[in-house]
């Protein structure tokens, strides 16, 4: 297995990151994004990159083929459209807000010098505060630090992994939050609950000691390294004892969701977290005619159409169906992993995208085998970026030919390998043992 040193930061509007394709630029949205401003950030990715743009399974926005020449202009054009761009440690809020909201925000540019101000929602107030709070506090950490802010909705963020996870809890005139270390919902290391005002003080006094661990330091490496007797000391100040939060059904974006105004939010995904900007513009056009006002990238790779009209959404589906976005929940590419892989991504060894979109119809009974989440990652390289965990079947590049895993991660040791050639024939072997197993 190759090994692969930890990336450095995040490739922000300021740091382009080099690529196979160019330079990838990518975009944090901290509030929904206006439709006409996601129209312009399509107008731009075609312009100064090469159209590609894809949304990764945090929720950011990636625009792909840029070079030195045309980054700055990029990153110009979209300052200009006034979106709430957010560089720095990711601070993800829950995504029930925006479409519960009656009158969502028009988004505009993010100021870090001036602390925001509240508004009605207690989890978008604790993410604009922890966000403003981290970059004033100039602490050194990894850029892949993250941090969850959850309201304990239908659109929760229990599926995403985090080094610090808050979790609204309590009665809405006395909240509080309690905190998790490392991990998703079901696996985070739980601390305990803390009121409201002391939210993010907890989380910078949390992130403070993972720093002292050095600047490549995570949540889990310091809980593997010292249990959470390494976080006493936050929790002494400020955190109370409670009960771990109970687990909770998956969360669907895909599909409709009813909003308080009586409009619907529609949620699409990009297939294989990837489209093209005469795609979405096209989308974004679609649901403006039937009343949509801003969307929101989502976790999952997808998007939600927020402000439609309840007649209208079904209309919208079937639009995105037809400009091949997933459209509904069962949509069997939603259950594959795959980075772009070569030659897009320069790490590539094997086009992972490509040979996703052939092999889905072969790994159908695969598919079926398992109820929730990734069943399988195919991945250009080793480090595995679309799909850090398990899967039950990962495809991997490797210079020997396509590595076969079973349950594992791409950096699982392979089972063994297969000429690219005959990979679809090896898929569809292994779909046919799977199922007939399934099937007793």
């Amino acid at each position: 297995m190759t090994a692969h040193s930890r990336r450095g930061a995040c490739p922000g509007l300021s740091a382009p990151m080099p690529t196979g394709d160019g330079l990838l630029v990518r975009l944090r949205p901290a509030a929904p994004v206006p439709l006409a401003a996601l129209a312009g950030i399509c107008e731009a990715a075609r312009r100064y990159g090469n159209g590609i743009i894809e949304i990764s399974a945090r929720g950011s926005l990636q625009v792909r083929g840029l070079t030195p020449q045309s980054a700055p202009l990029f990153a110009s054009a979209v300052e200009e459209l006034g979106v709430v761009i957010h560089e720095g440690i990711q601070v993800i809020a829950g995504l029930d807000q925006p479409i519960r909201r009656e009158n969502t925000p028009v988004a505009k540019r993010m100021d870090m010098r001036v602390k925001p101000a509240a508004d009605d929602s207690i989890t978008s107030d604790v993410a604009a505060e922890l966000r403003w709070a981290i970059g004033k506090a100039g602490l050194t950490l990894s850029p892949k630090i993250s941090i969850a802010v959850d309201d304990g909705g239908m659109l929760h963020l229990d599926a995403l992994s985090a080094d610090v996870r808050l979790r609204a809890a309590g009665p809405a005139e006395a909240p509080r939050f309690t905190v998790g270390l490392g991990g998703d919902g079901a696996s985070a290391t739980w601390l305990g609950s803390v009121a409201r005002k002391d939210a993010v003080g907890a989380v910078l006094g949390i992130l403070t000691i993972i720093a002292a661990n050095g600047p490549a330091a995570r949540a889990s490496e310091v809980l593997r390294a010292g249990g959470v007797e390494a976080f006493r000391s936050v929790s002494e100040a400020v955190v109370e004892p409670s009960s771990a939060p109970p687990q909770r059904m998956l969360a669907e974006v895909i599909g409709l969701h009813s909003a308080r105004d009586g409009t619907v939010a529609v949620g699409i995904g990009l297939a294989f977290g990837h489209t093209h900007a005469d795609a979405l513009a096209e989308i974004v056009r679609v649901a403006a005619v039937h009343g949509a006002h801003t969307v929101w990238p989502a976790p999952g790779r997808a998007l939600l159409l927020i402000g439609v009209s309840a007649p209208y959404a079904q209309d919208i589906t079937a639009a995105a169906e037809r400009l091949g976005f997933v459209a509904h929940a069962g949509d069997p590419r939603r259950r594959i992993a795959a980075c772009p892989g070569a030659p897009t991504c320069a790490s590539g060894l094997i086009p992972s995208r490509a040979l996703a979109s052939v092999l889905t119809a072969i790994l159908e009974p695969v598919l079926k085998t398992e109820h929730n989440g990734v069943c399988v990652h195919i991945s250009g390289c080793d480090k595995g970026c679309a799909h850090p965990m398990r899967a039950a079947l990962t495809v991997v590049g490797t210079p020997r030919g396509c590595g076969i895993v079973h349950d594992g991660t791409a950096r699982t040791a392979p089972g063994h390998y297969v000429d690219p050639a005959n990979l679809g024939d090896e898929i569809s072997r292994i779909a046919t043992k799977t199922g007939e197993a399934a099937h007793g």
